[in-house]
């Protein structure tokens, strides 16, 4: 019982941080209609920039976080203004080809500045031990479940209570629509891509300490964020974070349960199956 308590919690905290991935890319590609491969280096620049700001600037843990949040979003707006906007008329082939490129040069850019070195992450939460109902974890994954449903919680409020939160979920309905009713979509484009940039740069800095900083940390984690993104159906809020939790807790059981070494398998398995009975995803009617 304890270890399925444990195994349990461990699935909630690998949820969390995958939930906050795929809501990033569920936003973009519902509002923009722009699969963002370079999602996942956006996720590694995150983890990088608050790790340098610890070590090279002495930055507490939490500012350090706060500059991974704009360092990151402002570089999703350089990537929406510079590349995706400039696409916006030509083929749907041209945005992905862009998001792959941009998604290499960024990992090239952080090995010619950091290397290619495994890099870990030590925060004032990582050695403190919590012992509660059976589980045993530390400090950094109680701050990870924590901080991402506060996080989530916070989007949906700006998502449904604000003016700027109203324009981007009219955008994601009906991007002529709002248009007309004089949203500037430029500006709504730009702050959706921030909000991506940020939830990543989150998410990496929750995660990190948990796990190692390498230059190709991205890859595994913006393959899942796709599976995620397609189980809670394309553009759905809802979906993406359901689907990041259903993912996180069968990664977690599947390890213990059947075996460590087919972990990230289980992914594409689940994918699979939720496809099979609703292909459109589970939240598709609920899209936006």
């Amino acid at each position: 019982m304890d270890v399925l308590a444990q195994q349990l919690f461990n699935g909630l905290t690998i949820g969390s941080v995958y939930a906050l991935v795929a809501l990033g890319l569920t936003l973009v590609y519902g509002i923009l209609h722009v699969p963002n491969f370079a999602h996942g280096a956006l996720y590694m620049v995150g983890g990088y920039v608050t790790l340098m700001s610890m070590t090279l600037l002495g930055m507490p843990y939490f500012v350090g976080m706060f500059i991974a949040i704009l360092v990151v979003g402002v570089i999703a707006i350089l990537m929406e203004r510079l590349v995706f906007n400039q696409l916006r008329d030509s083929p749907p082939i041209h945005d992905k080809i862009a998001a792959i490129g941009l998604l290499l040069f960024l990992e090239t850019l952080i090995r010619v500045i950091w290397g290619s070195d495994y890099r870990s992450m030590t925060t004032p939460f990582s050695d403190d031990i919590v012992s509660f109902l059976g589980i045993t974890v530390t400090t950094q994954r109680i701050l990870i479940v924590v901080a991402a449903i506060l996080v989530m919680i916070a989007l949906q409020l700006f998502l449904k209570k604000t003016m700027v939160g109203a324009s981007i979920v009219a955008m994601s309905q009906d991007r002529e629509g709002a248009f007309l009713q004089g949203i500037n979509a430029n500006r709504v484009a730009m702050l959706t891509f921030f909000i991506s940039g940020s939830l990543a740069a989150i998410a990496a800095a929750l995660n990190s300490p948990i796990n190692l900083v390498f230059p190709d940390m991205g890859h595994l984690v913006i393959l899942k964020a796709f599976v995620i993104v397609i189980i809670g159906g394309m553009g759905s809020v809802p979906g993406a974070i359901l689907g990041g939790y259903i993912l996180g807790f069968s990664e977690s059981l599947g390890a213990t349960f059947i075996s460590a070494e087919y972990s990230d398998i289980i992914a594409f398995v689940l994918l699979v199956i939720i496809l099979t009975v609703k292909p459109q995803g589970l939240f598709a009617k609920g899209a936006h």
